[in-house]
């Protein structure tokens, strides 16, 4: 059950920012990092008191060998089991900055795309450090891994995961290197429909296993399209995730489109969301999954053309 600080409970902002950010600090080596957005973070001794403001974050600073220093996390961050007992501060678009302060944090990390801009400004306004965290490709999860073992000192943990990380996102590019390209339509969500473009990490996956994102051209990160776009685009791969472990119903609606190739040849595939919407190693298990799912499709192309065209 969510850890929440009793509203009784809490001292005012005011008085909680004195009380942490009035205490000297223990002498220590300085650390300096730039975070996602551009900002400079200094921080006169690694973090021994973190609050994550984005699921992703919360299972990285883990995988980092960071977890034991994380006081607070927001809902949904459910991942390793560990991070399930945690306080919980809101959710990462609707934080609770009274329940941050009161867990006495010396380092915020947020997600610069899922936070709001307003919420980080009163925290940094207060003296808090914050450092925000935005994966845009595969090699920016093993980034993130190095820079958040620094942040908190487990540098030898975090740069073992991010090795690893490497060396297994290495071997899937070999072995997937050199494949006919497959038009595939990634499809977040149904009401609204929407997508991803060339930019977001998904993007990535899907280059990673030879395929062609179909709306990689659109403006918007994650952009809202139409059913005519989709059936304009006419993808050979429609891969979905929705918001658990089960196969959305709404994937199997494609069906209501012969005409499209994924339609036609049965290319209609389902990732759980955590294995391929968060912005954590465990993408790999996501990509596993999805190049296999693109093999399908082009073992599945008629032998008229290498791309059924």
């Amino acid at each position: 059950m969510p850890h929440v600080l009793p509203t009784a409970a809490r001292p005012t902002l005011a008085l909680l920012a004195t009380l942490l950010f009035g205490q000297a600090s223990t002498a220590s080596a300085q650390i300096e990092l730039t975070d996602d957005a551009g900002e400079h973070i200094v921080l006169a001794q690694p973090a021994r008191r973190i609050v994550s403001l984005a699921p992703h974050v919360t299972e990285i600073l883990f995988a980092a060998g960071a977890g034991e220093h994380v006081v607070g996390v927001v809902a949904y961050s459910d991942y390793p089991e560990a991070a399930r007992a945690l306080p919980q501060v809101g959710g990462y678009t609707q934080v609770d900055l009274e329940a941050i302060v009161g867990l006495r944090p010396d380092l915020v990390i947020g997600w610069r795309s899922g936070n709001r801009d307003a919420h980080l400004a009163r925290l940094r306004a207060m003296g808090i450090p914050v450092y925000l965290n935005e994966p845009r490709s595969l090699d920016d999860v093993a980034r993130s891994l190095e820079q958040f073992g620094r942040l908190a000192g487990s540098d030898a943990a975090a740069r073992a995961a991010a090795t690893a990380f490497r060396a297994r996102h290495s071997a899937l590019a070999t072995r997937y290197a050199g494949q006919s390209p497959v038009r595939t339509f990634y499809q977040i969500w149904d009401r609204p429909l929407m997508t991803v473009n060339d930019e977001h990490l998904i993007a990535d996956v899907i280059r990673l296993c030879g395929g062609s994102n179909v709306f990689g051209g659109l403006s918007q990160l994650a952009p809202t399209i139409g059913v005519e776009a989709v059936l304009a685009a006419n993808p050979e791969a429609i891969v979905a995730s929705g918001m658990g472990d089960a196969r959305p119903e709404w994937l199997d609606q494609w069906a209501r489109w012969p005409q499209l190739k994924a339609t036609g040849r049965d290319n209609l595939f389902f990732i759980p969301p955590d294995l391929i919407q968060r912005h954590t190693p465990r993408i790999l298990d996501g990509a596993e999954r999805l190049c296999a799912q693109l093999e399908t499709a082009r073992a599945r192309r008629p032998a008229t053309g290498a791309d059924g065209n």
